[in-house]
């Protein structure tokens, strides 16, 4: 078998294959050639999913017909003037996305640089490429690619159909249209404009938070925290969505380093860590986060398509991120997401085949009527005899006035009603506490009179046994008893159990599932989460006027209290007007 140089249109043909994985990923190289040339308006043209044709036209700063020939070339690029790979400033650095994607399509610039008297066209199809010849254009650049992959119809085969290849270009270009607030943008496919997005207007805060509205839509800025810190020459920015606001994929998650939009496992495996203990593993959270970092601690040369990165010190990145989200969430306390007052409102419309309606409607009825005494469903919060209720408007979350079926907590706000689900605001209570513990030193136990043996299978009482230091931390001490069973000598006291076994159990299956995949501070972030559902008030447990009140004052004092652990909401607001919107009073 003899070795042999292989033709250049079949080289760019491979190299194709990284640059361009599909439709979306073309239109992403256009644009950012776009955003480099400076321009301020960009406007991305599809048909059939951008199978048969991808335009994007911008007012940049155009190209001569010299540069025409040269940004066809392979390897030909303007944005490396000093040929140093450690100093990239742009988007684009490695000149291969134009031939490659000029290698597997019918591919055609049309250009008129600044100040110039005359336009020019060059034409490339499946790698060959014509000579520039003059055209009518005004300043700026028009690039057509047509018929994409016809070159390598092996590839069509890969291609999804026409809507779902359209909605990957369309989130390429809101991740472009997010990291440049001063840029119009507009996306059209089939005579039909998906994207719009105006030039951003008054300074860079101004203009991004425009952006952000346009882009992530007016529940996102009203439901988030800011997120503003920085560690050793990194500077993290950003937004970070409350978790009741939350969605079944992470599509909603944005990350920039530099201005450049990168989705890297580091990032998402952050994020996710920040929320570990706020959302359901199967939710993802909102967030918009921008890094900048000295160009001599990342790399972006790693992948031709140039969504990923490489940190001289990826531990100190993902510390600031973890960091700098979880205090920001903290700071939030008890708010929760307004969405979750607006999805309740929803249930209860009339057509939602929601039950929920009747039972507010009942509960408003009974209370209205001469007070009877409490019932099992439904016991109202009196005040001592010598004690006048706490006053409706003083707190955040108001005044306890009722409890609904022993598990819901009514109270009553300035302007509206809060409805607490006890179980869920108690967990997230205890379980700050227990954080709390661990973190000044290790939760206080509460040593057993006579220690509790607790039969497990023989894989179990090994995981059990084999963190028996990490659940000392948390004030559970036990160690082996036998092959198949653990003896429990004392429980943390926050907890006020005296039953180990159900948690001892439940801790066996959480470390089963996830003890070994996670580093040890999200390991025991899990244990305390099953910890303090086995010591929060249960639902169906019949609580006083005070237990109420003092139920909503730590709410309203704890960290992230508007979720319990598994991200559920633990409270529901609703504003008066909206509730007498439901009674037909509006």
């Amino acid at each position: 078998m003899t070795i042999r140089r292989l033709p250049a249109t079949l080289v760019n043909r491979i190299a194709a294959g990284e640059v361009v994985e599909r439709p979306s990923s073309a239109v992403k190289e256009l644009v950012e050639n776009a955003i480099d040339a400076a321009a301020g308006r960009i406007d991305v043209t599809l048909r059939d999913g951008g199978r048969t044709l991808i335009a994007v036209a911008d007012d940049g700063c155009g190209m001569t017909a010299e540069e025409l020939a040269l940004a066809v070339e392979r390897h030909a690029t303007s944005k490396l003037p000093d040929d140093d790979l450690s100093r990239i400033a742009t988007l684009g650095f490695r000149g291969e996305a134009l031939p490659s994607i000029g290698s597997v399509s019918r591919l055609s610039i049309a250009s008129r640089a600044r100040g110039a008297d005359a336009a020019n066209v060059i034409a490339v199809e499946g790698g060959a490429i014509g000579r520039p010849r003059p055209v009518a254009l005004a300043a700026g650049t028009r690039v057509e690619v047509r018929d994409l992959f016809f070159a390598t119809p092996a590839r069509l085969k890969f291609l999804k159909s026409a809507r779902s290849e359209l909605r990957h270009a369309t989130d390429a270009v809101r991740r472009l249209a997010l990291a440049e607030p001063g840029i119009a943008f507009t996306l059209m496919s089939e005579d039909r404009t998906h994207l719009r997005y105006e030039a951003g207007t008054g300074d860079l805060l101004e203009a991004d938070a425009g952006r952000l509205v346009q882009v992530m839509g007016a529940d996102f800025v009203e439901n988030s925290v800011v997120v503003e810190a920085g560690r050793e020459g990194l500077i993290l920015t950003g937004r970070a969505g409350l978790p009741t606001l939350n969605r079944g994929n992470a599509q909603s998650q944005f990350v920039f380093v530099n201005g450049r939009p990168v989705q890297d496992r580091l990032f998402s495996g952050a994020i996710r860590a920040a929320y570990t203990d706020l959302l359901a593993r199967d939710r993802h959270p909102l967030v918009v986060l921008r890094l900048e970092v000295p160009h001599r601690l990342v790399d972006v040369n790693v992948h031709p398509a140039k969504t990923e990165v490489r940190f001289r010190d990826a531990a100190l990145v993902r510390g600031l991120i973890v960091g700098a989200l979880s205090h920001a969430l903290a700071a939030a306390g008890h708010r929760a997401s307004s969405t979750v007052a607006a999805h309740t409102l929803g249930r209860f419309r009339p057509g939602t085949g929601a039950p929920a309606m009747g039972h507010l409607a009942e509960a408003a009825s009974r209370f209205q009527a001469p007070l009877q005494p409490p019932q099992d469903d439904f016991a109202p919060a009196a005040a001592a005899p010598d004690e006048a209720p706490p006053e409706a408007g003083a707190h955040p979350l108001g005044a306890a006035r009722a409890q609904l079926h022993a598990t819901y907590v009514v109270a009553q706000t300035e302007d509206g009603i809060v409805i607490v689900d006890q179980h869920a605001a108690h967990e997230r209570i205890v379980y700050e506490r227990i954080k709390s513990a661990v973190g000044e030193g290790g939760a206080t136990q509460q040593q057993l009179l006579i220690p509790e043996v607790v039969e497990l299978d023989e894989n179990a009482a090994d995981r059990v046994a084999a963190r028996a230091a990490e659940l000392a931390e948390l004030g559970l001490v036990l160690e082996r008893f036998g092959p198949q069973a653990v003896i429990v000598r004392a429980v943390p006291a926050l907890l006020g159990v005296s039953e180990a076994g159900g948690l001892v159990r439940d801790l066996a299956d959480e470390l089963a599932e996830h003890g070994t995949g996670l580093a040890l501070k999200e390991r025991l972030d899990a244990l305390c989460s099953t910890m303090a559902c086995h010591g929060s008030v249960r639902a169906g447990k019949r609580l006083t006027a005070d237990e109420m009140n003092a139920l909503l004052r730590q709410m309203e004092a704890t960290p992230n209290a508007g979720q319990c652990n598994h991200g559920r909401p633990t409270y529901v607001e609703l504003k008066l007007a909206d509730i007498e919107r439901l009674f037909g009073r509006r």
